[in-house]
């Protein structure tokens, strides 16, 4: 299978390449100055870690393989200071590199230890899932979580290049790939309408690693996260878009205390949203029903308790994406027309999650 190579322009510009048995492509992202490289990969995956490791060493690096915990759990201080203090203890130096095996937690995690490691080494992202592929590993945004929220500590770090060897999605379980489609299917929303035809046209084949559709359904994501990131790596302006659904997604998330997938509460974020959008006149109820048709037909929730609302209310107040006491919202002035509400009315908010309340 030959590998497609998508650019993410910027500053600090760096190639997605995306292929079935791509990993021997990991030297060349690395480059030859580096000689000794940290490998963070969950626990749970020492296969493909195991991979990785070898194929590091057998291009010559000095590996110190770091496992961490699986998923959210791995995303916190404490586990980001033992990995500071291996890579001290094992001497690893400015010219030196991360890699980052494994989801979106694994590969956030990653990101963020090499950005503040001596204020900032390499880092090579291989994700191993398909949210992980599509939204997390690309783009530069890498962070931690604390008590009171999620992503709340981070940093902007580019990576030096990002492999999706799609072999290792055979090894995602089925739940947890479905709930990688819904990162897939925002970028149809906010960008991309072929994404949300294709999906329309075989649901049940865009379920699986072996869907007929999946590859272009990955790199045309990749190809609207890349466009976006390229053009705002710091989310000071059209990279907000990205956050579509993610507002109420985050604050479910934190409700869950994270035991609930981030895709499947960003799909139940992506109803409210378009709600959201319609109850401000900016779409028809079409889109409303457009969106709960696509999620609930590849098998994502659309729907979240009706007395959790207050608590969800409180954590939207911390999120990120405000502006001091400014409220802000990624709405949709139609498919593919994404636009930001600000400082909606507790009104308006109520009767948009009475979209999603069962």
């Amino acid at each position: 299978m030959t590998a497609t190579r998508i650019g993410v322009g910027g500053a600090e510009p760096y190639e997605v390449v995306v292929g079935g048995g791509v990993l021997g492509e990991l030297p060349s992202l690395l480059g030859d100055k580096v000689r000794t490289v940290g490998l963070v990969h969950p626990v749970t995956l020492p296969e493909i870690a195991g991979r990785v490791e070898a194929a590091l060493r057998e291009a010559g690096y000095r590996v110190i393989p770091l496992p961490v915990p699986d998923g959210e759990q791995a995303k916190s201080v404490q586990v980001a200071a033992e990995l500071w203090s291996a890579l001290g203890q094992n001497g690893v130096t400015r010219s030196d590199a991360v890699v980052g095996v494994g989801g979106g937690a694994t590969t956030d995690l990653a990101g963020f230890v090499a950005a503040t490691w001596l204020r900032g080494v390499k880092v090579v992202l291989v994700p191993t899932t398909l949210l992980a592929m599509v939204d997390a590993a690309v783009g530069g945004k890498t962070g931690i979580n604390t008590p009171e929220g999620k992503n709340l500590v981070g940093a902007f770090h580019p990576p030096a290049g990002v492999l999706c060897d799609l072999e290792t999605l055979a090894t995602v379980p089925p739940a947890d790939y479905v709930a990688g489609l819904a990162e897939v299917i925002k970028g149809g929303f906010i960008a991309d309408p072929e994404i949300l035809a294709l999906v329309e046209k075989d649901p049940e084949g865009a379920r699986t690693p072996e869907g007929r559709h999946t590859r272009e359904l990955i790199e045309r994501k990749i190809r609207v996260k890349a466009e976006v990131v390229g053009a705002d790596l710091r989310e000071s302006g059209l990279r907000e878009i990205l956050n579509y659904g993610h507002t109420l997604g985050h604050a479910i998330e934190r409700v869950e205390d994270y035991r609930m997938r981030h895709g499947e509460a960003v799909a139940i974020g992506m109803v409210f949203a378009a709600a959201l959008s319609h109850l401000d006149g900016r779409v028809g109820p079409e889109l409303v029903e457009r969106t709960r048709s696509i999620l609930t037909a590849v098998g994502l929730p659309v729907r979240y308790r009706r007395d959790a609302w207050p608590r969800l209310r409180e954590h939207m107040r911390v999120d990120k994406k405000n502006r001091g006491a400014t409220a802000r919202f990624v709405v949709l002035d139609d498919v593919a027309k994404p636009s930001r509400l600000v400082n909606p009315s507790e009104e308006l908010l109520e009767a948009a999650f009475e979209a999603v309340a069962g």
